[in-house]
């Protein structure tokens, strides 16, 4: 038996656990894929958003300015990168500047701290790169850029380690209720779920009952640019928001790169494909704004998928029709900004229930990683004196040791794919997107688990590299 069960291994479920973790209680969580942060979270826009863009009054504008004030801190505490760089909403139309005007008024409705208007020549001096036909821009400093899937890796470390018990490959295909107890997938018992399914939360919720809302897929495509385009800009840049979403925006990567997207599409749950269509629109309206960035610099095309409810909200809190049944939904865009905060709401309320009361003495709430790149000359080489294996750049791109890669597959949760490792250190991220180190990181995770290079995947279940040996012994 169980205190909880948390269903999904996204942004959502990870603060969740986080935050779960630090309490006396047993936790389980059940995640379909053989990792965490591989939906969603893996492939978006990497922004903690201000918060000037949601409806006033509603979920979204509450949890996204939470979020921007609690995000930047976790980070810190748990080693992730994280930048405070602000964002500009640019216009270059008189109805452009009423629109700035009026997300103005919202983010001060919102509280905003710090937001003004600004206009040229001083957006000219802020951003040289931007198209001098920009007449305006909203400029909210508080905006961030992140790494969102090492951000919920590090939050799954650090909730494992305080013992949360993660089961990864577990697909929840059955929610039954006997009395006040949940049993999932016939097996696992528990007085309180809380469903952070993603773009599947409606399907997970009518595994107990009819749902009241719908979740449609909505896909994102993007252009990941090499860094020689990184300092372009030096804010994330948006154009003025439209009914389909906040439009194509060019903004700076934790990383040094250049990310230029997102299309907005409805989809299905599975389609993660690029389109020469949705490319083309992303450098047509991306250029509007940063004429001369060289999208032919272009290292990798990727594409997401943001959970859009028909409630145009989030579906935060307990079902209104099944006693301790616990949604967090709908959480499209600002869904990263603002899963902190919610995580920190949901426990809040299952503390009005009587449930999780007593914090632990001992729990771990910070975590540090080694970044070989990031030292001096003399720090590296001491470290290698007592680690030798970084002395060995694997990644000559990311410059990522071996030493950083077997600190990664030894960490919890284990990586079993090539991405990742890619999303816990970096390696395969440069300009050669694995060209040179993915057979060696292969090989690194195929003897560190114990298995032949041809069970490695790249990413999810299936999606195997090799299916064998190009010339057997003995063959001509």
């Amino acid at each position: 038996m169980y205190d909880c069960i948390i269903i999904g291994a996204g942004i959502s479920g990870c603060s969740l656990a986080f935050e779960l973790s630090k309490y006396s209680g047993k936790v389980l969580w059940l995640e379909k894929n053989n990792d965490v942060a591989d939906e969603t979270t893996k492939a978006n826009s990497a922004i903690i958003h201000a918060g000037y863009d949601p409806e006033p009054d509603t979920l979204m504008a509450k949890y996204n300015i939470r979020g921007n004030k609690i995000i930047p801190t976790l980070c810190k505490d748990l080693d992730v990168p994280c930048k405070n760089i602000g964002s500009l909403v640019v216009g270059f139309s008189e109805e452009d500047d009423r629109t700035i005007e009026m997300l103005y008024k919202r983010g001060v409705q919102n509280g905003v701290e710090n937001q003004r208007i600004i206009k040229q020549p001083e957006l000219s001096v802020m951003e040289p790169n931007l198209n001098p036909d920009c007449t305006s821009a909203l400029y909210a400093p508080s905006a961030c850029i992140i790494n969102p899937w090492q951000f919920a890796i590090a939050l799954s470390e650090v909730a494992i380690q305080n013992g949360v018990e993660l089961h990864l490959n577990e697909e929840v295909t059955s929610i039954k209720k006997d009395g006040d107890i949940f049993i999932v997938n016939d097996t696992y018992k528990a007085p309180l779920v809380v469903n952070c399914a993603g773009v599947m939360c409606d399907h997970v919720t009518g595994l107990i009952k009819k749902p009241d809302y719908k979740i449609t897929p909505n896909k994102g495509e993007y252009y990941l640019l090499d860094k020689s385009q990184g300092n372009m800009v030096h804010h994330v840049i948006f154009q003025c928001p439209t009914k389909i979403g906040k439009g194509v925006l060019v903004a700076p990567t934790v990383d040094g790169n250049l990310i230029v997207g997102p299309t907005s599409t409805n989809t299905d749950e599975n389609d993660y494909s690029t389109t020469s269509a949705g490319l083309k629109i992303i450098r047509e309206n991306a250029v509007k704004s940063v004429p001369n960035m060289k999208l032919q610099e272009n290292i990798r095309t990727f594409a997401g998928l943001r959970a859009r409810s028909d409630t145009k909200d989030f579906i935060i809190g307990e079902d209104k029709d099944v006693h301790n049944f616990f949604l967090i939904a709908g959480m499209a865009s600002p869904g990263l900004s603002s899963a902190s905060a919610i995580a920190l709401d949901i426990v809040r309320m299952m503390q009005e229930k009587d449930y999780f009361l007593n914090l632990k003495k001992d729990y771990v709430s910070t975590r540090k990683v080694v970044r070989f790149k990031e030292m001096s000359h003399e720090q590296r080489k001491e470290y290698i004196e007592k680690h030798p294996e970084y002395g060995r750049i694997i990644c000559r791109c990311e410059t990522i040791s071996e030493g950083e890669i077997l600190d990664a597959i030894r960490r919890s949760p284990k990586p079993v794919s090539l991405d990742g490792i890619k999303r816990r250190c970096n390696a395969g991220m440069g300009r050669c997107q694995s060209g040179f180190c993915g057979p060696r990181v292969q090989e690194i995770l195929a003897n560190e688990l114990g298995v032949s290079q041809l069970d490695i995947v790249l990413d999810k279940n299936g999606s195997y590299i090799l299916c064998g040996r190009t010339k057997e012994d003995g063959d001509e």
